[in-house]
């Protein structure tokens, strides 16, 4: 049954609503407020508030101030921007957005990686100069080998995608996952052995206290000269100054980042120029089903959270 009283909730520009959509939450029982910019401190009384949909905002804004607070939906995956202590020592209930991105990451990883065997950078580049050169250094996905640190759903979805291609796939995560994608899985204690023999290594993990810097000068230093590191996690995974050390000494082969340890990646930075390094700008997620897929996450997770029976989503 539908609640009676309006439930307060802020919304922030971290994701860009219909009026469609906004009519929908309010049709549920939603009493919104909207924030474009999460990075403004503002003098709003947030007292009252039960539910927050958004990004960073707590980045730049006291959680404290939300004393009647519930629930809170982060719009990414990832959860490192939050004041998780504080959410969890209060019972807050929260949740991410979970698939939202899983397959234009995928697909992205997937792309890096045959742009890379296949040398598309080469090829483009003599077209543009009316070259006609054959490259007779072209290598195939079958029969590679694969790690993916962090078996979720952005992790899975890429080793499906994998699996089409022939590729041997290992799983290194904390708990072994339930998917049937893998044809291995090593615990996160064993990953040395794995980095040793993997051709393509694939970071999918959320950046916490255990994961900051596991990638470092020892680490990289026992990957092998032709793999390709890529990391569409987070960028404090990765130690970026032992990175391009490593690719000038030659292993790995290629690095593809498109997250760093500083967002947006400063103009002097020395990875502009990192001979064998692809760069992005956080762009890996994007696609033009995004906001449909975000919505349903939101609606769906607020509506059950509230005990709201939701009308269906358009």
């Amino acid at each position: 049954m539908q609640n009676l009283k309006k439930i307060k909730l802020l919304l922030t520009g971290a994701f860009h609503y219909t009026e469609e959509q906004l009519e929908q939450l309010k049709n549920s029982g939603f009493e919104i407020t909207f924030i474009q910019d999460e990075r403004v401190k503002t003098d709003i009384d947030f007292s009252e508030f039960e539910a927050v949909v958004c990004n960073g905002f707590f980045l730049y804004n006291d959680i404290e101030r939300f004393r009647s607070l519930k629930m809170i939906q982060a719009t990414s995956a990832g959860l490192d921007r939050l004041p998780l202590d504080f959410i969890k020592k209060n019972g807050i209930m929260l949740k991410n957005a979970r698939g939202v991105y899983s397959i234009p990451m995928a697909e992205w990883c997937i792309c890096r990686i045959l742009d890379i065997y296949k040398y598309s950078c080469f090829f483009d580049e003599n077209q543009k100069n009316k070259v006609w050169q054959k490259h007779r250094g072209l290598r195939e996905l079958s029969g590679k080998r694969a790690v993916i640190l962090g078996a979720g759903d952005v992790g899975s979805r890429t080793a499906e995608r994998l699996k089409a291609f022939g590729v041997k796939i290992t799983a290194a995560d904390k708990v072994k996952p339930q998917y049937d994608i893998y044809d291995e899985y090593c615990k996160m204690e064993d990953l040395d052995t794995v980095l040793k023999e993997s051709d393509i290594i694939i970071i999918t993990l959320p950046l916490t206290s255990e994961t900051r810097g596991i990638f470092d000068e020892r680490r990289l230093g026992i990957l092998k000269a032709d793999s390709i590191l890529i990391n569409m996690a987070r960028g404090g995974i990765v130690d970026e100054k032992a990175l391009v050390s490593a690719l000038k000494k030659g292993a790995p082969g290629y690095a593809v980042l498109d997250v760093f340890e500083e967002e947006p990646l400063d103009k002097d930075s020395i990875l502009w120029d990192t001979q064998n390094l692809i760069i992005s700008p956080h762009n890996s997620f994007v696609s033009e089903k995004n906001n449909e897929r975000m919505f349903e996450v939101i609606y769906k997770n607020l509506n059950e959270y509230f005990c709201i029976v939701p009308k269906s989503v358009s």
